[in-house]
């Protein structure tokens, strides 16, 4: 690849208030590390989001050294990471342990935009009670995402309580007829609680570039 081969989106964090993301899944280590390189050259923030643990273990030593890798949500982080002030304006609820890597995909997209949230985990609906004694803690974020798999349950149940923007991740969580994530996002998707949004499945980078445009312009 020569420099001609990649041409970064530098203007769309001007534009829409989002910085372009490199997706690593379907690109080769040497690839991923030819893109590093160029936006080191040129001085530029970079993050990338589904950068498995094997392929970053295949980047060049100088490449592995450059980035702030995170191997449970797949994101690697070029450069720094602003320091936010006041308190998180996110919360991001994840029904189970299983939920985590998209709700950490969610909590580093938002790290590197300068947004900080808060993390709940093990909230899901099987344990009602678990719920019910952080949703006022949940509330006081200005927006919600809500991570669950198997049937996707929690993005009604969080959405009936809370007044809040809400974004459902529904994730590949699950076996059987839950398998891939296809019945939690027909659940986000078919939510009878009104005004719930929803992003793809496992699609913890969209949830918080949503949530970064609410943020922006103050809804």
């Amino acid at each position: 690849m020569s420099p001609n081969d990649y041409l970064l989106d530098l203007a769309r964090e001007e534009r829409i208030g989002v910085s372009e993301a490199v997706y690593c899944l379907s690109k080769s280590p040497e690839q991923v590390a030819a893109i590093v390189d160029h936006a080191q050259a040129e001085g530029l923030r970079l993050l990338l989001t589904r950068l498995s643990s094997d392929k970053a273990a295949l980047l060049p030593p100088e490449s592995r050294a450059a980035l702030n890798y995170d191997p449970e949500s797949g994101t690697a982080v070029l450069g720094p990471i602003p320091q936010a002030s006041g308190e998180a304006s996110v919360a991001i609820v994840s029904a189970g342990t299983s939920d985590v890597p998209a709700a950490r995909e969610a909590s580093r997209t938002l790290e590197f935009h300068g947004e900080t949230s808060t993390l709940f985990t093990d909230v899901g609906v099987a344990g009602l009670w678990r719920l019910l004694e952080r949703r006022e803690e949940i509330a006081t974020h200005r927006v919600v995402i809500a991570v669950a798999g198997m049937e996707g349950a929690l993005f009604s149940v969080l959405g009936g309580l809370i007044g809040n923007p809400l974004i459902a991740v529904p994730t590949s969580t699950g076996y059987g007829v839950t398998e891939g994530g296809n019945a939690a996002m027909y659940s986000a998707l078919g939510s009878c609680s009104p005004g719930v949004v929803a992003v793809n499945i496992d699609n913890g980078y969209g949830a918080a570039c949503a949530a970064l445009r609410v943020l922006k312009h103050n809804l």
